[in-house]
């Protein structure tokens, strides 16, 4: 008889960005930058442990390629696009401790046209 398979486990979480550090996002690693920079602004904001913890995690690809660095916001379902560092700053205090998200960068609203 062969063991069950052991389960993940993840801490729990408030929110989750994933950004695209794919090639075609942007040329010269600038969304890897911007990611490997969140560990440290998560922490500053408080984020990176209890109720309004932020999970973060790169994702290869979401054939959304225009405008780079690109990002996403779950469960809200907001998308950032052209996120630099003074645009992350923004949305890690405005959107993710504060829940009012960054307008001037959303190209997309989950529920909403456009």
């Amino acid at each position: 008889m062969s063991e069950a398979p052991i389960k993940p486990k993840i801490g729990s979480y408030h929110r989750h960005l994933l950004i695209c550090t794919g090639p075609r996002c942007t040329q010269n690693g600038e969304a890897q930058a911007l990611f490997d920079s969140l560990g440290a602004k998560l922490k500053a904001a408080g984020l990176d442990q209890g109720e309004l913890r932020v999970k973060r995690t790169r994702v290869a690809c979401f054939a959304a390629c225009k405008g780079g660095p690109v990002m996403c916001v779950q469960p809200d379902g907001t998308w950032y696009y052209r996120v630099d560092d003074a645009a992350m700053n923004r949305i890690v205090e405005e959107h993710l401790r504060d829940g009012k998200p960054v307008a001037e960068h959303v190209f997309h609203q989950a529920g909403e046209e456009g």
